[in-house]
């Protein structure tokens, strides 16, 4: 039986795991963490074929620039010198151009759409138990510019063939009565489903250990030992690890640990960050408040509130400020509700990782032929989970993948 040794266990490391231990392998997850935060656990569990455009889109540099001096803004970049970040930031703006936006749509929307049906199906199989619900997703907004802009992202939608609704005051008002008066409309993607993180991260992962997958937590990768185009084993600081094959599904870390072993695989940072509610709020819907750029999503027990995309490193470290912007947000545009101060202090983090072109890295490596690696994924990594999960799977048992693999090519900068 191969043995597989995944770095990293996240949702992309533990749905890898999944689909192949279901293939036949020997799996190995080590994780530098316990897997019980960071970003798998405090996203807001969208499964999203709404999110259909890459990060790297036209405007998203002038924005930035415009934000970067203000701590609280939605998108925010912290200035320092990091000759990383540059280099970085250089093929974010190559990226961000029409043309390259126009070509990443149709694949956006085909692998959130593959990966959606595949929740359905683990759901299905009652391997293990999770929630996931198909209420769709509101893009809510209380400006005539977000208006326009999200009846303009709409009608591309429907081109696409997604099943979405725009909604008027009183539409948008009906289905969820809680918004505020000065909330004037909506756009209801009725594709999108939502669940709840952590109990899936949970159960996944005790589904993981009673099918032999062995878990090694609080583990750093020091080094690789390599021979010629295949890697023999990775060492901790305390283990040495062999494998027939490795994935590398580090996150945000992917870029350095990659840069041991002579790759280029550009990852920033993108920190987020999320409040929980277990109080009654009222609200019904997955939302995401456009102007303050904040999801909102009713969870199983809870309700969490989450946004924000910061640049800054790889620091954990929840600042105030955001914190207080997204619970601001919150009260600004739902009646009566104002997040406590114990809720706001007890708010976490995770850091995502971006590509500068918005696309994840999914593939084996040029330099490598036992060397897959899985990243990139942006603020769609808990949505695209099992179908990256699936695709890795396939590749390590050279099956045909099932989708077209060249637009996530791991060597692509």
């Amino acid at each position: 039986m191969k043995k597989i040794a995944i770095i990293g266990g996240g949702i992309n490391g533990l749905c890898s795991a999944y689909y192949l231990v279901k293939a036949g392998f020997e799996v190995t997850i080590l994780d530098k963490g316990s897997i019980t935060d960071g970003a798998s656990f405090v996203n807001a569990g969208y499964v999203t074929p709404s999110h259909f455009i890459p990060f790297a889109a036209p405007g998203m540099i002038n924005q930035g620039i415009k934000w970067m001096f203000n701590s609280s803004s939605p998108f925010y970049v912290k200035p320092r010198w990091d000759t990383d970040f540059f280099k970085w930031a250089w093929n974010f703006k190559k990226s961000a151009t029409n043309k390259k936006v126009e070509k990443a749509i149709p694949v956006l929307k085909e692998i959130n759409i593959k990966s959606r049906d595949l929740y359905m199906e683990m759901l299905d199989t009652m391997d293990f138990n999770f929630h996931m619900e198909k209420k769709g997703l509101l893009m809510v907004y209380k400006s005539e510019e977000n208006q326009d802009h999200e009846l303009k992202l709409a009608e591309r939608g429907k081109e696409l063939g997604l099943e979405i609704q725009a909604l008027d005051t009183a539409a948008l008002h009906k289905l969820e009565p809680g918004f505020k008066d000065d909330v004037i409309g909506g756009v209801h993607y009725e594709c999108d489903t939502h669940s709840t993180p952590n109990l899936f991260m949970k159960n996944l992962k005790s589904w993981l250990k009673k099918n032999g997958v062995q878990f090694l937590l609080e583990e750093n990768v020091t080094r690789f030992d390599i021979a010629g185009k295949a890697i023999k084993s990775v060492h901790t600081q305390t283990k040495e690890i062999f494998a027939d094959e490795f994935v590398l599904a580090a996150g945000s870390w992917t870029f350095e640990l990659a840069k041991q072993i002579g790759l280029n695989i550009p990852i920033q940072a993108g920190k987020g960050y999320s409040i929980n509610t277990s109080r009654e709020t009222g609200i019904k819907l997955p939302a995401i408040l456009t102007e303050a750029k904040v999801a909102v999503t009713p969870m199983n027990g809870f309700t969490r509130f989450a946004g924000t995309m910061e640049i800054s490193g790889s620091s954990s470290k929840v600042s105030p400020v955001r914190v207080g912007a997204i619970a601001n947000a919150a009260s600004s545009y739902y009646k009566g509700l104002n997040l406590t101060s114990e809720e706001k202090e007890a708010a976490a983090s995770g850091l995502r990782p971006l590509s500068p072109d918005g696309l994840p890295y999914i593939g084996k490596t040029q330099k490598y032929n036992n060397l897959s690696v899985l990243t990139g994924h942006a603020m769609m990594g808990w949505s695209l989970g099992p179908i990256s999960g699936k695709l890795i799977a396939e590749i390590i048992s050279d099956q045909k993948p099932s989708i077209y693999l060249r637009p996530f090519k791991v060597d692509r900068f």
